[in-house]
């Protein structure tokens, strides 16, 4: 039954992380981010209030690729899109999680033209509060998310974004959260393969895998997101490099891969694999790619023109978007383009990703893949980790932990509360500090779905969070 609520306030608190690995993810090489952190408060329409908590790191040049603009400037535009979408929220009247989201979403993302070059960064905004916003209505009907999603608590009408849907039985369809999921470990450019070609000067002492090999050593991974867009050649190198490594490993993979809108046609990108395809361990490593991602820039994305190569792409695998996915209806326009997949990020929006759900459900041919986007614990993680599980995605991009360190970026007590909730996602490390626990290529979810809340047993830590703003 859906809960009516009122937004009765949204604060945020920023604060600086710093990577323990530099990681490059297209053009950008990413040291450190600025984690921003939401409070929501929500009254009911029996003067019943709760908060929701919910946080996004804000890295530079994702949400808006602008090479002119510093990742000082990037972060304060992120945040000016939370602060924008908080007043938006607050003006609502009272409604179900669902409808107040929708309003909102129509007046910030949706009432631009689908060329904006700032859609993600709005939708941003609007994101990381309806997170907050659905934590805060599972803790009034006093339910985890899985459950309150299911009992309908936010008041779910895919029909209002997407008109085919109007008629679709989206609770018959969700599945059983699945209590593991599988982490797909990335492999960034910059990243070492082989620990005897880490260099002493590289070198990490801080009780956590660097290369390649020791990541799979310590978390027994096997499935793996590959970053290319380097150049036709650099790529081909790299996968090549990548095969001879796997055979080295003795590991037969699963991969998909991430061009990061670095290709300038599917023509160039189908050179690149063509030219790694000549090569008897290049077959072998194509034949394990599961999908490829974004390899167009997201304002080239729908130009029919840059397409003409796409089954000789395709052939290879599937091909999804991301970066692209700037409004709800961009995933139905790609699908006619020859796309038969979409992202899931939580910094997109969790009903977007439900509704694609039903998008996806329409055509047994169509999927969704769970990207990380450098989620670290605890509410980023926590909350992306429970959509993945909701939606049943089979594996999912992790990569925040292992181009952070632990919960080091959170105050103590807040690491160690964490560990005592979810004992199961996190283990200690030999200094005492806490980081993501990986076993057999898995993460076990099952305390996480089980918190009353979106993904979080925060109750008992949340008053150590320094709000600095409040709207």
């Amino acid at each position: 039954m859906p809960i009516t609520l009122q937004v009765v306030d949204v604060a945020f608190a920023r604060s600086l992380c710093r990577t323990r690995l530099p990681f490059r993810f297209g053009a950008v090489t990413l040291h450190e981010a600025e984690l921003l952190t939401c409070r929501v408060t929500v009254r009911d329409d029996a003067g019943n209030e709760a908060v929701g908590w919910s946080a996004d790191l804000m890295p530079p040049r994702w949400f808006r690729k602008d090479t002119d603009a510093t990742p000082q400037e990037d972060a304060a535009e992120l945040y000016s899109s939370a602060e924008q979408a908080a007043q938006c929220y607050v003006a609502q009247p009272p409604g179900t999680v669902f409808a107040t989201w929708r309003r909102v979403l129509a007046e910030r993302v949706e009432s631009q033209p689908v060329e904006q070059p700032d859609l993600l960064v709005r939708g941003f905004g609007v994101a990381i509060i309806e997170r907050a916003l659905l934590d805060a209505g599972c803790r009034l009907a006093q339910l985890p998310f899985a459950e309150a999603l299911r009992a309908d608590v936010f008041g779910f009408e895919p029909e209002q974004v997407h008109a085919q849907l109007q008629g679709w039985g989206w609770q018959a369809d969700l599945p059983e959260p699945n209590a593991f999921t599988t982490v797909r470990h990335t492999v960034g450019m910059l990243d070492v393969l082989r620990t005897a070609d880490l260099t002493p000067e590289h070198r990490k002492d801080d009780g956590l895998p660097q290369a390649l090999e020791q990541d799979i050593a310590s978390y027994g991974v096997r499935w793996f997101k590959v970053k290319v867009g380097a150049g036709v050649e650099q790529d081909c190198a790299r996968l090549l490099d990548l095969a001879a490594f796997f055979a080295e490993q003795d590991l037969a993979p699963q991969l998909t891969l991430d061009g990061n809108e670095q290709y300038e046609d599917l023509g160039q990108l189908a050179d690149m694999l063509d030219a790694v395809h000549e090569q008897a361990a290049g077959r072998e490593l194509l034949s394990r790619i599961t999908l490829i991602e974004q390899p167009l820039a997201r304002a080239s994305t729908f130009a029919a023109a840059r397409h003409a190569d796409v089954q000789r792409v395709t052939r290879f695998a599937p091909l999804i978007i991301d970066e692209a996915d700037g409004d709800p209806k961009a995933f139905v326009r790609a699908l006619d383009l020859g796309y038969r997949g979409v992202s899931v990020k939580n910094c997109k929006g969790v009903f977007r990703a439900l509704c694609n759900f039903g998008v996806c459900k329409l055509d047994a041919q169509r999927f969704q893949s769970g990207e990380d986007l450098t989620n670290i614990g605890v509410l980023s993680l926590q909350q992306d980790l429970v959509t993945g599980a909701v939606l049943g995605l089979p594996h999912v991009e992790r990569n925040g932990h292992h181009y952070f360190r632990g919960l080091d970026h959170l105050e103590p007590e807040i690491a160690d509360a964490a560990f005592e909730a979810h004992p199961d996602l996190y283990r200690r490390l030999d200094d005492g500090a806490v980081a993501l626990c990986i076993a057999d290529g898995r993460i076990d979810l099952r305390s996480t779905l089980r918190a009353v809340g979106y993904g979080h047993a925060l109750d008992n830590y949340s008053h150590s969070l320094q709000v600095a703003a409040t709207r």
